[in-house]
């Protein structure tokens, strides 16, 4: 599946009304505080990311290390160490689906996130003998039982990479400066990356199958398509100790993207950023209730059970 969602595949969600951060109740999963739960408190303009790292290789082969020794923090990480060569990792968990990753990059630790939670994963590793075959390296379960559920969606990761570095997670410690909740440091973000990023539609029509975002140049050109966007938009949340959930998949039969935070206030708030095909949007729909057009969609939009998640970055 390609990791980008194109205009047309998404313009009947552009009048989606969605689940709104400022209404009491609106948090999916109890509104237990960070603190109790085992994550970082947000706090104004101050930035903590978290390092994964390659420690030990719990498997090895010729071509592939896989050091697992860190499942309990939500990600395990891989080591290719032949160039010109291809690994392709899946992951399958107690959410029932399979995710695929690829590795072509020797030399370089790569972090995949567990993001199913607490139970029993598979993990598949395969090796690209020519064009689309492969052949089987190595299938590891693996049981995992998280320090917290949040860290699969505070670390960085292939799809959400970020630094101590980048220049994304210092423009999020000056945007959050003023923040005085983790929620105001939400829509502060949301504000920027809206008003610099254009949609690039040239991109959108020829970006290739396995695309991986890259946060700074997004910043630094102001395009991107919408894989893009959310990936920045997590990376920039996560720095701040918010965790953020990046979901690719369907409303109704439309291809759809969405991002879903954390609010220590309100718990986890789903749909909470989305992508129409056109922008991406943060709408309450306490306001766009008053719009009598707009009420059938509020309801069925609201309305989790409409969304088929395939994936979770």
């Amino acid at each position: 599946m390609k990791q980008y969602l194109p205009r047309p595949f998404c313009r009947l969600a552009a009048v989606l009304v969605l689940c709104s951060l400022l209404c009491t109740g609106c948090g999916q999963g109890g509104t237990a505080n960070s603190a109790s739960s085992g994550a970082a408190s947000y706090e104004p303009g101050k930035t903590t990311v978290l390092e994964a790292v390659f420690e030990t290789a719990d498997i090895s082969t010729e071509l592939l290390d896989m050091d697992l020794s860190h499942a309990n923090q939500g990600y395990f990480t891989c080591l290719l160490k032949e160039d010109d060569s291809k690994v392709n990792i899946q992951v399958s968990g107690p959410d029932g689906v399979t995710y695929k990753y690829f590795i072509e990059t020797a030399n370089e630790v790569t972090t995949f996130p567990l993001t199913a939670g607490d139970g029993s994963y598979v993990i598949i590793a395969y090796e690209n003998i020519g064009d689309d075959q492969y052949t089987t390296l190595f299938s590891q379960p693996l049981e995992v039982e998280l320090e917290s559920e949040f860290l699969p969606f505070l670390y960085p990761n292939q799809y959400v990479n970020f630094t101590e570095d980048s220049e994304a997670v210092a423009l999020a410690a000056e945007l959050s400066g003023d923040a005085e909740t983790d929620l105001d440091a939400l829509n502060s973000i949301y504000d920027y990356v809206i008003s610099h990023v254009s949609y690039d539609d040239e991109k959108a029509a020829t970006v290739e199958t396995g695309y991986l975002p890259d946060i700074d140049e997004t910043l630094e050109t102001g395009k991107g398509i919408c894989f893009d966007y959310a990936s920045l938009t997590c990376a920039m949340l996560r720095s701040l100790s918010i965790p953020a959930r990046l979901a690719i998949g369907y409303v109704s039969e439309v291809r759809h993207a969405w991002i879903d935070v954390y609010i220590e206030s309100r718990g986890w708030v789903e749909n909470a950023i989305q992508f129409s095909g056109d922008e991406w949007t943060l709408l309450d729909p306490t306001l766009a209730s008053s719009n009598t057009d707009t009420d059938a969609a509020s309801e069925y939009m609201s309305d989790s059970d409409n969304y088929t998640v395939l994936y979770v970055r």
